[in-house]
């Protein structure tokens, strides 16, 4: 694997940490926002493993997955995931968004969008399996 994905991994290894205690704390707009760059981050690990270059600096998650030429591998699920993080970066940013975006979080549904979150990070892994561990044997 191109170095850069493997950079993108491991940021997305310490995030769900993080997202871990967020939802802990119920601190639930930033573990929203934490489980956008997950999902962010391993997009951008396949991009980086399929072009040994750096994705474009865009946060809309169904447009870096046009860009990873993935769109057609995920499941319905997984872009339903895709489209509900996305207001988590861009309009959680903007006060008139903020707190309605935040009223509708609650712990039930940050610790299944949590658990979706890993769920989509561990499909990302697998489908970079063979970049991750060059050394294995088939």
């Amino acid at each position: 694997m191109f170095d850069k994905a493997a950079y993108w991994i491991e940021l997305c290894d310490d995030d769900i940490l993080v997202a871990r205690n967020l939802l802990k704390s119920k601190d639930y707009l930033w573990m929203a926002f934490i489980c956008h760059l997950i999902v962010e981050k391993s997009i951008k690990a396949v991009i980086a493993d399929a072009t040994a270059k750096d994705p474009k600096r865009i946060h809309d998650l169904a447009k870096l997955a046009e860009q990873a030429n993935i769109v057609d591998d995920l499941s319905d699920e997984q872009m339903d995931l895709l489209e509900e993080l996305t207001p988590y970066n861009i309009e959680a940013r903007y006060p008139a968004y903020k707190n309605k975006m935040a009223s509708k979080l609650s712990p039930e549904y940050c610790a299944s969008l949590l658990a979706r979150t890993e769920e989509y990070l561990c499909w990302t892994k697998q489908k970079l399996e063979k970049s991750l561990n060059p050394t294995q044997t088939e």
